[in-house]
């Protein structure tokens, strides 16, 4: 690849050398120019090959323009001083355009197009000085007119030359095989036509709508080659003696080298026509392209949404889209739909209900625009076969680059059936709640009744167990204490069914007055130590030295701590401990209740305190309880604008941690 990229450098450079002795000789009589020097062939042999180095490169271009300039008759002084001014040009118009890197550097943008400009007006500008340099120094010529008829032509070379050797945005042509052989041919007939006469040389323009034909149609390669044929005929047949710019210093009594300045200009308006359109073109069909990929790319999108009805229409509410998945939930079709307003989709009804909700006038227009950007809302659709359906839908206006609305667009969804399920269900917590309600008085009324009886039974069965009624021999004395065991068991029950319904319908009465939590877990202990006489527990209470104010209802806080420190003591194997301990935080009282007993599975922890509930692992040790005690306790403390948290492993215990937040001066 390197070899065939160094064999075409070299080839190009030979090329350069060989068009560059015919155009030293090619300039009229007793001029000083150098023709039209293949000076954009040498700029471009730095673009193509990474070899040789680029010092060596520029050298050779220098040595070529020298050699050139010296066999067509120039004196050695005058080769050497252009030659180099030809070498420092090439290297400045590659090293702007290029960036200083050995490669093709694009040509694609308008940007592309003003850097290859300013690279070339660059390099004009440097073979200008040299020139004009050169004409100072050895006297020949006339400084400003050589530097010139060399700028000119050099302009004229950079600018039809280099861009072959870009990268341009190549496309197909647009225009048909008889469409272009139609361009070739009268390019080749009119370009020579127009150069033959000598006295019109506004003429020669009349290849310019060709030249822009050709851009507008062809491929960007093709529409170059059009330019360099038509420029090569105007370079040849003004060589000859023929058109408006041959002979021009004679015939007009100026400098003899306005010849070369004339057609130099005459080729660089020429390409400074076809190379912006070119140019064009390319951004044009390269973003019709991805105009068209981007199209396509919604519509599938728009189609394959069957589940969302997608309607758009122009600024003036007429539908221009109407998806499938509109025809699927509304029933007509697109050919139905397309060029007609969509107030046919929503009753009268609908409009005037929707119109209410927004605060807006009873106006299908103004409902519209109150809608427009508002986000999802729920709006009635009537279909086709007359069924109104609810749909969420969204209305927004579309917007061109410059702001102004084109059109807008609504994306809906029949939500009918959800809305009933949710309406539905919504009846159904209601009815639930209802339900749940009337159980609630339910066992409160009935606890409250069975109260009484049970108290009395107690008292009984005490005064039985004193032999108010007589002596009772030591069978039925075990009975009676079985019967007041299990009615105490019963009125626990009861009292803790009051106590829920009392937190849960009435709420709690906080006392005003301030409490000191120790004597609080002091009295709740107390209650539970009785049960650890017959048990081989350790139960242990640590309390802080000062006291701890709280303002709360003191019966309900005693109630928590007996709660937890019972399930603690219950839930206790033998020989294991509980340990509670009163903390003063900053802004908090901290209560810990911690125990080694059975523990609580991690999955069953988050229904600790729903009620009724009592964990597997009770249940199948078959310790006895009604599972109301944690929720009783949970809602106490919530009520008090505190927290329950607990932390447990099975077989390893359980700590249950009540925070309560702690009086603070005013």
């Amino acid at each position: 690849m390197r070899g065939s990229r160094l064999a075409w450098v070299a080839g190009l450079l030979a090329l350069v050398a060989l068009i560059g002795a015919q155009a030293t000789q090619a300039g009229p009589a007793g001029g000083h120019a150098i023709g039209i020097w293949p000076i954009g062939g040498a700029t471009a042999c730095l673009m193509v090959s990474p070899r040789p180095r680029t010092a060596i490169l520029v050298a050779l271009i220098a040595l070529i323009g020298v050699a050139s300039i010296w066999a067509g008759g120039r004196e050695p002084a005058v080769a050497l001083g252009l030659g180099v001014g030809l070498g420092a040009e090439a290297w400045v118009v590659w090293r702007v355009m290029a960036a200083g890197r050995r490669e093709r550097p694009p040509l694609r943008t308008s940007p592309d197009l003003a850097r290859f400009l300013a690279a070339t007006a660059c390099g004009v500008l440097v073979i200008a000085v040299a020139a004009a340099a050169t004409s100072a120094a050895t006297g020949f010529g006339d400084p400003g007119v050589l530097a010139l008829a060399i700028a000119s032509s050099s302009l004229l070379s950079q600018l039809t030359v280099v861009p072959f050797f870009c990268r341009l945005r190549n496309h197909d042509p647009l225009a048909g095989p008889v469409e272009r052989a139609v361009q070739w041919a009268l390019v080749v007939v009119v370009t020579p036509l127009v150069f033959v006469p000598q006295d019109f040389p506004s003429i020669v323009f009349l290849v310019l709508p060709l030249l822009v034909w050709g851009a507008l149609r062809n491929s960007p390669y093709e529409s170059l080659a059009q330019l360099v044929v038509v420029l090569a005929v105007a370079i040849v047949m003004t060589t000859y003696g023929h058109g408006p710019f041959a002979n021009a210093g004679r015939r007009f009594d100026i400098a003899v080298d306005t010849q070369g300045i004339l057609l130099g200009l005459y080729g660089a308006v020429c390409a400074l026509v076809v190379l912006p359109l070119i140019l064009a073109v390319g951004e044009q069909i390269e973003n019709a392209r991805q105009a068209a990929a981007e199209r396509d790319l919604v519509q599938n999108i728009v189609n394959g949404a069957a589940g969302v009805a997608i309607i758009g229409t122009d600024a003036q509410g007429a539908v221009t889209l109407f998806n499938p998945g509109a025809e699927r939930l509304l029933g007509y079709t697109a050919e139905e739909m397309l060029g007609t307003t969509t107030r046919r989709l929503h009753s009268t009804k609908a409009i005037a209900e929707k119109a209410r909700q927004l605060g807006v006038e009873n106006d299908f227009d103004v409902v519209a625009r109150a809608l427009l950007g508002a986000g999802a809302r729920d709006m009635r659709f009537v279909r086709k076969d007359g069924v109104e359906r609810v749909h969420s839908m969204s209305l927004d206006p579309i917007h061109d680059d410059r702001g102004v609305v084109t059109g807008y667009v609504s994306t809906s969804e029949d939500i009918t059936d959800r809305s009933e399920a949710e309406q539905r269900l919504v009846e159904a917590v209601e009815r639930l709640r209802e339900v749940d309600q009337v159980k609630d008085a339910f066992v409160s009324s009935v606890s409250h009744e069975l109260r009484t009886p049970i108290t009395s039974i107690l008292g009984y069965t005490e005064m039985l167990e004193d032999g108010v009624y007589g002596d009772l021999a030591p069978e039925q004395l075990d009975a009676v204490r079985r019967l007041s065991a299990n009615s105490i068991r019963l009125l626990s029950l009861i009292d803790d069914l009051l106590t829920l319904s009392r937190v849960q319908e009435d709420g709690l009465a906080v006392a005003d007055r301030i409490v000191d939590l120790r004597r609080i877990v002091t009295a709740g202990a107390a209650v539970v130590a009785p049960t650890l006489e017959q048990r081989r527990l350790e139960l242990t209470v640590d309390l802080p030295q000062e006291p701890v104010p709280f303002l709360g209802d003191r019966d309900m806080l005693e109630r928590v701590v007996i709660n937890l420190v019972g399930n603690a003591v219950k839930f206790t194997p033998e020989g294991g401990r509980v340990e509670v301990a009163l903390l003063a935080e900053r802004d908090a009282a901290v209560l810990e209740i911690a125990d080694t007993g059975i523990g609580i599975p991690p999955e069953e922890q988050e229904q600790l305190f729903s009620r009724f509930f009592r964990s597997s692992l009770a249940q199948q040790q078959a310790i006895p309880g009604s599972g109301l005690g944690l929720s009783i306790a949970h809602a106490i403390v919530d009520k008090h604008g505190g927290t329950m948290s607990v932390e447990s492993e099975p077989g390893r215990g359980t700590t249950f941690r009540v925070r309560l937040p702690l009086l603070t001066a005013a």
